[in-house]
């Protein structure tokens, strides 16, 4: 009989669950996502300095009808402030091993989230230039939604007139 071992790859080599088309989305099991979410809601009732000034910067900005949702869970990450309809998401830099989040980013641009990231010494600093970034981020966002969608319907409605 052969004995066998685990062995652990390094972060860099592993893959971030896949995104199933049913269920809560992700490879996650149901134990993980309520830990997630509780983490998530641990990080919301004790908001770092950062946190604090560009949740209040963003409350002053004028988002239209967007919003941004803080301390977010999208998989299996937890985002410092995410809008889902316009896929945008907010992390603050406050440390953490880099690799791990190299890894989450890599999953979240692999559904269509655009990841911004910011150092809490640079939100800390000059809090209106970041909120700049970020509104300048979500109309890109918006812009392009609405050039899609007007290209679907401008193909739909050849694809009937093709039909007639």
């Amino acid at each position: 009989m052969t004995k066998k071992t685990l062995t652990v790859r390094p972060l860099d080599e592993r893959e971030a669950p896949e995104l199933k088309k049913r269920g809560r989305g992700w490879a996650i099991s149901d134990k993980r996502l309520d830990q997630i979410h509780e983490q998530a809601r641990r990080n919301k009732m004790e908001p770092t300095e950062a946190q604090k000034v560009l949740g209040a910067k963003l409350i002053e900005a004028n988002l239209g009808k967007f919003k941004l949702t803080r301390q977010q869970v999208i998989g299996s990450a937890i985002v410092d402030f995410a809008c889902n309809p316009l896929k945008v998401a907010v992390s603050i830099d406050e440390g953490g091993d880099p690799a791990l989040i190299a890894r989450r980013d890599k999953s979240l641009e692999a559904v269509g989230v655009k990841l911004l990231r910011f150092a809490a010494a640079d939100v800390l600093a000059d809090p209106d230039a970041v909120v700049a970034q970020i509104v300048a981020a979500m109309k890109q966002s918006y812009d392009a939604r609405g050039a899609a969608r007007r290209q679907h319907a401008r193909s739909a409605h050849d694809r009937y007139r093709s039909e007639r």
